[in-house]
């Protein structure tokens, strides 16, 4: 927005210069002054008009800003995408690992028609597996089944360094491994026992992965995913004493098993399994094997921020590919609903263009959606003459990210196609510096729009100065010359134009900054209470410049004014 704005004030500022070149020489020919000083005086005057030091103010303004937000983890890509985030009224955002902390945990274990609880939090290995609250021995058969297909069908890495756990790779994948660690399961020993020879990477659209690996006993096909997807590729169950045909008891049985996870805030992934034989679909009729439900804690500091957002105007909108009621729970807590809607991707595929113009100002929570939903989400804001921001990470996300008048990519988790596509990359995937972001971004166009107010003061004074001594007092001009000569004009403009705004430009955000409503698309830096405060103190100072040019000694009546 301020490259329009800096362009359309640079086109009015010249037709106003010409304006006045023209205004001075009329009156100046019809009064029979030199053709010399009226020359001089024009360019004088129509330097004045220009507030030449604007360029540099904005840049220094947007580099000091820039500078501001690197320290708040927010590195900023593009220059002028610093302003327009100050200018957003639309946060769209991913929830894992920005609204959230990103550390999944497995709490809950649901097979073969029970539910085990699991004790411990982090990327520690340690805690205990219970039913009913008793300890249960590990490796119980099926249940090492169930851990050993999470762990195989994964490319995380859980790593011991310093002391301390962690994990290198997706933190979805990695709570698995964590799992099986708890269980005294490692992957690299399995991985021994069951070589990888291929993979069906995951997507947002197929919301599903699989590998195949070569056991001793054959080839076996290991998938995880969302759990209605998985379902879907299943025919057989995971049994005591073997395998079961899936019917739709079952079926119906492990969906709400799976939504009352996902109403208590956990992530939910189905795991299932084959044993691959000859060239068929290895995703077809596969044994269902269980549900992980996971936990990944909000971070303390994103519900504050979403409060902030309420207050500066802001709609904040989770877009998340996991189940509607997950993010529902995440979204209550952290206070984002309110009396918004939760809609689906599949959801959203049945809605015309129309249909959800209607209803996107009322949504607050996009779930089971993939990266052209996004696209959607950000064309249906901007119809609606919003700003729009959009985080990402994957390389699906690129095209979003571009589209949005603001692409956010994550410095942690975020592919690097993510970051390239993007205007600013967040070193700590995190919520609130998007908010901190945007508050430099305020802070910046309000610096800029307080020198503009300072320097068209200055600028109308000289002008109004010099065009009532033209229109009115004839007579003391032809006694004492102009009230300004055309060096001292610039000499003020060289003044007024120089340190000043420069300091406004480095002003810090002030504590209201992010209590006003973000500024309609179509209001520029010229507004009215600029042209207000502009135009009366200008007028102001071209008063008393007249009266003391009018009892001021002719000798001395320039250098008074001056």
């Amino acid at each position: 927005p301020l490259e329009h704005e800096i362009e359309r004030l640079g086109k009015g500022l010249g037709v106003l210069t010409i304006i006045i070149c023209a205004l001075v020489a009329s009156v100046g020919l019809l009064r029979g002054s030199p053709l010399i000083e009226i020359f001089m005086l024009g360019v004088a005057l129509a330097v004045a008009a220009v507030p030449e030091a604007l360029p540099a103010v904005i840049t220094i303004a947007l580099a000091l800003g820039l500078k501001r937000m690197a320290a708040r983890n927010a590195l900023v890509r593009r220059l002028m995408s610093v302003e327009t985030l100050g200018s957003t009224s639309v946060i769209c955002t991913d929830k894992t690992g920005t609204l959230t902390r990103g550390e999944m945990t497995v709490r809950r274990i649901y097979m073969k028609g029970r539910t085990i609880e699991v004790t411990g939090a982090g990327y520690e290995p340690e805690g205990a597996f219970l039913i009913d609250g008793e300890p249960i021995d590990i490796p119980d058969h099926d249940l090492s089944s169930l851990l050993k297909a999470g762990m195989l069908c994964n490319n995380a890495h859980l790593l011991h360094e310093d002391g301390r756990w962690k994990i290198l790779g997706d933190p979805t994948e990695g709570a698995l491994l964590v799992l099986g660690a708890k269980a005294g399961i490692f992957r690299d020993e399995l991985e021994k026992a069951c070589e990888r020879i291929d993979e069906i990477p995951f997507s947002s659209e197929r919301k599903m992965m699989t590998t195949l690996n070569r056991c001793e006993n054959g080839v076996y096909a290991y998938t995880k995913g969302a759990c209605e997807v998985v379902l879907s590729c299943c025919r057989w169950i995971l049994v005591s004493g073997g395998q079961k045909l899936l019917d739709e008891r079952m079926r119906k049985e492990i969906l709400e098993a799976s939504e009352k996870m996902a109403e208590d805030a956990l992530r939910v992934l189905a795991i299932s399994y084959k044993r691959v034989e000859g060239d068929g679909d290895v995703e077809k009729d596969m044994v269902f094997l269980g549900l992980f439900g996971m936990i990944d804690p909000p971070r303390d500091e994103v519900k504050g921020s979403i409060a902030t957002c309420r207050d500066a105007g802001i709609k904040t909108i989770m877009i998340t590919g996991d189940h509607a009621l997950t993010a529902r729970a995440i979204a209550t807590e952290l206070g984002m609903l309110g009396k918004g809607r939760v809609i689906t991707g599949s959801e959203l595929d049945r809605m015309g263009k129309d249909e959800f113009d209607e209803i996107v100002e009322d949504v607050r929570v996009y779930a089971r959606v993939s990266p052209l939903h996004k696209l959607r989400v950000i064309d249906a804001f901007k119809r609606r003459g919003h700003i729009v921001a959009m985080t990402g990470d994957g390389v699906n996300d690129a095209p979003a990210l571009k589209k949005a008048d603001v692409g956010i990519s994550m410095g942690v988790r975020g592919t690097d196609v993510a970051k390239e596509a993007s205007d600013i990359v967040l070193t700590d995937d995190n919520f609130a510096s998007i908010v901190a972001a945007v508050e430099e971004g305020r802070t910046i166009f309000r610096n800029i729009k307080s020198f503009f107010t300072y320097g068209l003061s200055c600028h109308i004074g000289e002008i109004l100065l010099v065009l009532f001594a033209f229109l009115f007092l004839d007579g003391l001009i032809r006694e004492k010359g102009f009230p300004l000569l055309a060096v001292q004009i610039l000499w003020i403009n060289l003044l007024t134009d120089g340190l000043p705004p420069i300091a406004l430009s480095a002003e810090r955000p002030g504590p209201d900054v992010m209590r006003e409503h973000p500024r309609v698309k179509k209001e520029g830096i010229f507004t009215r209470r600029v042209l207000f405060y502009g135009v009366v103190v200008g007028l102001l100072v071209a008063l008393q410049g007249v009266f003391i040019f009018n009892i001021a000694d002719p000798l001395k009546a320039q250098t008074m004014v001056f």
